[in-house]
Formats: structure tokens, sequence, C-alpha cells
């Protein structure tokens, strides 16, 4: 992405606090059922991406998943995470990284991702993005998207949407799609996001 994409999601940030911004999810269900779900040990590694501010580390932590990873374009939203888990901070791994510059020097059994992959609109960088998947995840991808019943733009931002057929199509060359299903995420300014939450397995 563009570099004023980083300073935009630092300034977003920066300035507003979890109850402002419309992805804020006090405790991310739907999420957490799919990794437990997957049924790997509590040693599995999972890379969380775009995971800012959000609370799916806590719950994961909590759980006893040891092998936790936070990517996040904004160094305001990891702080933010930072601070808020205190000592329990020392037991993730922080990176501060656009995802289509993201260059992982490991494998992932799990990689989630709630509302990155529907901010790429370029042909280019959802190719990117592919081919960081494809080459990155062993095991369990697992993908909330806004469906065709959702926003066009979030965040001031224009953003891509999906329902099962197109997603499926856009991960068939190394994935195939399991559990799918449609959710209304109610934002804490009370208005509501279609979602489409995708778990794929190695094809």
């Amino acid at each position: 992405m563009e570099m004023d994409n980083k300073e935009h999601w630092e300034k977003v940030y920066a300035t507003k606090d979890p109850h402002e911004v419309s992805w804020t999810q006090e405790e991310p269900k739907s999420s957490l059922r799919l990794i437990q779900a997957a049924g790997l040990p509590k040693s599995a590694s999972i890379v969380d991406i775009g995971g800012g501010d959000s609370r799916l580390v806590d719950h994961l932590l909590d759980e006893g998943y040891e092998d936790i990873t936070v990517l996040d374009i904004s160094a305001n939203a990891l702080e933010r995470a930072k601070k808020r888990l205190g000592t329990k901070a020392a037991k993730v791994t922080w990176v501060v990284s656009d995802i289509v510059d993201f260059k992982p020097s490991t494998k992932y059994d799990i990689w989630h991702d709630r509302a990155v992959f529907h901010f790429l609109t370029s042909s280019e960088h959802i190719s990117t993005y592919l081919q960081i998947v494809n080459e990155t995840v062993s095991r369990d991808l697992i993908l909330a998207t806004f469906s065709t019943e959702g926003p066009l733009r979030c965040s001031g931002l224009d953003v891509s949407q999906y329902n099962t057929e197109s997603i499926a199509e856009c991960f068939k060359e190394s994935f195939v799609l399991g559990e799918s299903f449609y959710e209304d995420h109610l934002t804490p300014l009370d208005t509501k996001q279609n979602f489409l939450f995708a778990h794929f397995k190695p094809a």
C-alpha cells in the first residue's frame, strides 16, 4: 500500500479510542471458535493479521496459546495492545508492517485476518497477499471480510466485498474452503456491518 495508508492508520489509532472505531469487539467469539475448531495444540504458531489493538490476543493468551504473532501497519495500535496486556505482552511477537510488505521468516499453522483483506482493492496487492499466504500458511487460513451485503467503505477508505464463491476462488491455488458463514457485526457506533467468515484448509 502507499505510504499515506500507514499515515492514515497511525492517525486513526493516535486519535481514536476503541469505542470510536467500527471494528472493535469486546470478545471476538467467531474468530476464537474457528481457531479452536482447527484442533491444533496450544503450541501452534498463530499470526493475527491487522490485529491492531484487538482483544483476540488477550483471549488466546488466556486460553494458553504459546506462539502468537500480531501484525499491524500501525505502531500506535500495537503499542496500545502492549500497554493493555502489561507483562503478558512479552509473550507475543509484535510486527509493524504493511501486509503487502510482510516477509515472514517462519511458517504459521494458523493465519487469522479479520478486516485486512477487504482493504486490498488493487489486483497487485491482492496477488501479493495471496502469494504471502500460499508461501507462509502451513495449516489453517481464517478470514473475515466484508460481504457483498457489507459496507463499500470503511474508515474513509474503499474496500472490496466477497461472497463464499469469490473468496473460495481467490485462494483455490493452495486452499479449500471449509466452514463459512455470514455475521452482522454491531459496531460501537451502533451500526451493522455484514462480514463473511471463511475457514480454509490446505488443498
